[in-house]
């Protein structure tokens, strides 16, 4: 009996750690939770800093109940889902509220998240989702909104960034801003880019193409493309540009760009609807609709006026 006693200790020594390293593929946060909770449906951890240790790669953190869920840095595959029709909230001061910062091979959802930076504090935050490494990163139905800096903003060495249904305003940079090291695809589609300083700014190494979109209300321009480095390519389809200061820029100063413009409407901007700089490329299909000041483009390609 003593010896049976002693392997059973011994195995239950050895499993131990593999136990205590085992992570879910699916955990929960709540507004009531524990970080120091397993993070399971029924024992939901309170942060989604406190339970992304204990989900798997490639696994999902979902909100069970309204909450603010705090900041976090990901490097890894993961999902973070606040759910439908609740707040699952990140509020941050003198931070950003989301880094994503993961291997070349890892892929990053959020979905259904509200971020606020509290732009009119003493220490607002700094960006509200802040993309750095990673193969692909997808932002789906959030509302990014009250930082210093920049709503999203994508500083990668390449990669790709989806953006759908998603809203992001009244920051002190942009609402989306692409400024990378390296060749970077973004894709937006049914979103909006309100209340900045500029609505989507498209930068080094970028290439950026908007669907179905508005950039209103921008104290400088709701849609430009601009470059020091690596060019810019901005392409826009079925959008807005509405009560900026410009409407849709091709270049700014010595930084060249191209902006591709079919089936938008441009209004009431104070400067100039299209507006666009030496060495750079404005194209139009001639479909679009502008009100604003400016040079309405008619032709397949425009030249500095």
């Amino acid at each position: 009996m003593r010896k049976i006693s002693l392997l059973g200790s011994l195995a239950i020594v050895l499993l131990a750690p593999t136990m205590l390293s085992a992570q879910a593929s699916r955990t929960w946060v709540s507004g009531v939770g524990d970080d120091a909770n397993p993070c399971s449906r029924t024992a939901p951890c309170k942060t989604w800093a406190g339970a992304i240790s204990k989900t798997a790669q490639g696994g999902e953190i979902d909100a069970l109940d309204p909450g603010g869920f705090g900041a976090v840095t990901i490097t890894k595959s993961i999902t973070l889902d606040g759910g439908g029709g609740q707040v699952a909230s990140v509020l941050v001061s003198g931070t950003n509220g989301i880094v994503v910062q993961a291997a070349n091979t890892d892929v990053v959802i959020l979905r259904n998240l509200r971020l606020n930076g509290l732009l009119n504090s003493n220490n607002a935050g700094i960006n509200g989702i802040h993309f750095t490494s990673g193969k692909s990163l997808t932002i789906e139905n959030c509302y990014i909104f009250g930082f210093s800096n920049n709503g999203i903003d994508i500083a990668t060495a390449g990669g790709q960034v989806f953006v759908e249904g998603t809203s992001s305003r009244n920051n002190g940079g942009s609402g989306l801003a692409v400024n990378s090291t390296g060749a970077t695809f973004v894709a937006v589609d049914r979103s909006h880019f309100d209340l900045n300083v500029f609505g989507v700014r498209a930068q080094n190494f970028s290439t950026v193409n908007v669907s179905n979109s508005t950039a209103s209300g921008n104290s400088n321009t709701g849609f430009i493309s601009e470059a020091s480095a690596g060019g810019a390519t901005l392409n826009l389809v079925h959008c807005v540009a509405s009560n900026n200061v410009g409407g849709i820029q091709a270049g700014n100063n010595a930084n060249p760009g191209t902006t591709n413009v079919a089936d938008c409407a441009v209004f009431g901007n104070i400067a100039a609807g299209f507006s666009i700089t030496a060495g750079s490329t404005l194209k139009s299909w001639g479909n679009n609709f502008n009100t604003s000041g400016g040079t309405t483009p008619q032709t397949p390609n425009l030249t500095p006026q």
